[in-house]
């Protein structure tokens, strides 16, 4: 149905009146549709930024987490450290052969017997016993044990022997006993080939670094007893 506005009979600012409603109404069109649009690109960006910052938060969050985890590990890490004075690993027992040694040095005792054992295979550990013989003073053999109940390891003594020399001098008893330390292996085998495990072909244990170092403590001892 078509709209006659019967312009011809009216002035012509009716006809620019009506003109400029029209394209008002024209204009007014387009903008509304093109708000529109944007108005919608407006949100999405909103809700992009939103998102973004919940990851900011996020990040910053996981951040301070990060430094309470790491300070975590560095006590842990110390915790450990100090663990492992006394329950160390099989690479420190060269360091209690020496200060063994050393103890009976500054004790004034006559070494006999120095004799490592193999390593007896626990859960996350091996005990280690050492087979040792002594000839001094008991006032010596109780500083010998106080001094090495100082040391930062665990080491149990078990099967104490003492007799009386025969002859008085210097040194009036003869003390026999195990000292028994124990060695962290963690999930490794206590044992490993060239440790208490026989070789190829050969009938007796072949001795690992610790064990070198061992005999060779035990043979100085021996030499020195037969001084």
């Amino acid at each position: 149905m078509a709209i006659d506005l019967k312009l011809e009979d009216k002035p012509w600012y009716h006809a620019l009146a009506y003109g400029l409603v029209i394209a008002g109404l024209l204009a007014g069109a387009v903008h509304y549709a093109w708000f529109r649009g944007l108005n919608a690109e407006i949100k999405t960006k909103r809700t992009q930024l939103e998102g973004l910052q919940q990851e900011i938060q996020k990040g910053r969050a996981a951040e301070r987490k990060l430094s309470q985890f790491r300070e975590e590990v560095r006590r842990l890490e110390l915790e450990l450290a100090k663990l492992l004075q006394v329950l160390p690993s099989k690479r420190n027992t060269e360091d209690l052969i020496k200060r063994i040694e050393t103890l009976t040095r500054q004790g004034d005792f006559t070494l006999r017997k120095f004799t490592p054992g193999d390593f007896i295979p626990k859960d996350f550990y091996a005990e280690w016993p050492i087979d040792i013989a002594l000839e001094g003073t008991y006032h010596n053999l109780a500083l010998f044990f106080d001094r090495m109940s100082r040391f930062s390891r665990i080491i149990n003594v078990e099967d104490m022997k003492i007799s009386a020399l025969p002859n008085i001098g210097q040194k009036s008893i003869s003390a026999g006993f195990v000292a028994k330390t124990f060695i962290y292996t963690g999930d490794e085998a206590a044992t490993h080939p060239g440790e208490g495990q026989p070789a190829a072909g050969k009938t007796g244990p072949t001795l690992g670094p610790a064990g070198v170092n061992a005999r060779k403590l035990k043979e100085r001892a021996e030499g020195k007893g037969a001084e």
